[in-house]
């Protein structure tokens, strides 16, 4: 067998989701598995240095991981041949620059979302990447949770007939840090430091519905800003200034319509953090991040609207879990595992920066339909 060592930068990997899963649950994880066997001849390898702008935390972090490799030096990395991808998880408004500069230096392209602060951006980056011939992708984890890849079988078997529409429901509460501390970072409610949800989740149900249902086709949204201050990590308060909850309707193609609610304001009683409800023509699923229930025409209950008496019908009885026919890796690891063999082997990966794209200009317009109160067609991407 033949190991192929790829180098890989992971820039703002000490922040919550860059530890936990792109860098533990992932790439170490990899590692730690003695490298991804690709097929029967090929082994890939990640050689990580981690970088980052707070010299404690990299260093703590390192050692936890027990990478050898950090530096505060992002422009003296992406100078090091033994690098081939580079890998942001930063914050929205630092990305942009960091990746034009990974391109000046030929590096491939793996990053978070939003991919960029505007839709221009994003197009300029993806044509950036296209111009220097480099692969580039944007993380879209979502696709690959283990209540999804069953959704996606099922759409895939017929088992909807066809799907009349898409209800989904995402969020908890987040702590405003008076009493509790809160368990997101203050930035996220900072529309100056390009916080706010509409603009982080309308990115994931863009390619959720694209890749599962429909391309999207337009949009109406709703954005509220529920609690107007929170207390920051220094235990100072501030006040909100992006929205924290979003109610939103798109329209698919094929005549599919989705709603999907948005909320870190939200207290939970449903299956799970995110569920997703389908309805079509022949039966329809409930799906969590890891569970899907399914109910067919012939389990269908007949109820007849009487509020004067309790309802007859368990109207939960006549649903079937979906059974666990296989295991199911970490989302993220999957992903990252696609995009190694897509940089080492060239196989497809059709997830690249216009994707990325594409969410970041539904956040965008998702923001003027909520500043002029009206419907928005969503134009193609060129």
């Amino acid at each position: 067998m033949k190991t192929h060592k790829i180098g890989i930068i992971m820039n703002g990997v000490t922040g919550r989701m860059g530890t936990n899963q792109h860098l533990i649950r992932s790439l170490a994880a990899i590692i730690a598995e003695g490298g991804l066997k690709a097929n029967e001849k090929d082994i890939i390898l990640p050689d990580l240095v981690l970088v980052g702008r707070n010299k404690n935390k990299l260093e703590k972090l390192a050692e936890r991981v027990q990478i050898e490799n950090w530096t505060t030096n992002l422009e003296e990395v992406l100078a090091d041949k033994n690098y081939q991808i580079y890998f942001d998880a930063q914050t929205t408004g630092r990305r942009a620059d960091a990746i034009k500069k990974a391109v000046a230096a030929g590096k491939h392209v793996y990053c978070e979302k939003p991919i960029a602060t505007s839709t221009e951006i994003a197009l300029e980056l993806y044509r950036e990447c296209e111009k220097a011939g480099v692969k580039h992708g944007v993380v879209q984890d979502k696709l690959w949770l283990p209540g999804m890849l069953k959704l996606k079988g099922l759409i895939e078997d017929g088992f909807f007939g066809n799907i009349l529409s898409v209800k989904g429901d995402f969020g908890y509460w987040v702590f405003e840090g008076h009493t509790i501390p809160a368990q997101r970072p203050s930035w996220n409610y900072r529309k100056e430091d390009d916080g706010g949800i509409i603009v982080d989740m309308l990115c994931h149900w863009r390619y959720v519905l694209d890749n599962i249902f429909g391309q999207v086709k337009g949009v109406f949204c709703l954005g509220a800003t529920h609690i107007s201050e929170r207390i920051d990590e220094n235990g100072k308060p501030y006040n909100c200034t992006a929205d924290d909850a979003a109610y939103s309707i798109f329209e698919l193609e094929g005549g599919i319509i989705a709603q999907f609610n948005s909320s870190w304001t939200t207290r939970v009683r449903r299956d799970d953090l995110l569920t997703l409800h389908v309805d079509g023509t022949k039966g329809s699923a409930v799906v969590g991040l890891r569970d899907c229930w399914i109910q067919d025409y012939g389990n269908t209950p007949k109820p007849v609207w009487n509020p004067d008496i309790p309802n007859p019908i368990d109207f939960k009885e006549g649903w079937t879990k979906v059974s666990e026919e296989e295991e199911f890796d970490n989302a993220f690891k999957a992903q990252w595992e696609l995009f190694l063999k897509h940089v080492v082997l060239d196989t497809p990966f059709p997830w690249n920066l216009m994707e990325g794209a594409k969410g970041v200009q539904l956040a965008e317009l998702g923001i003027e339909s909520w500043e002029k109160k009206t419907w928005i067609n969503i134009p193609n991407l060129k």
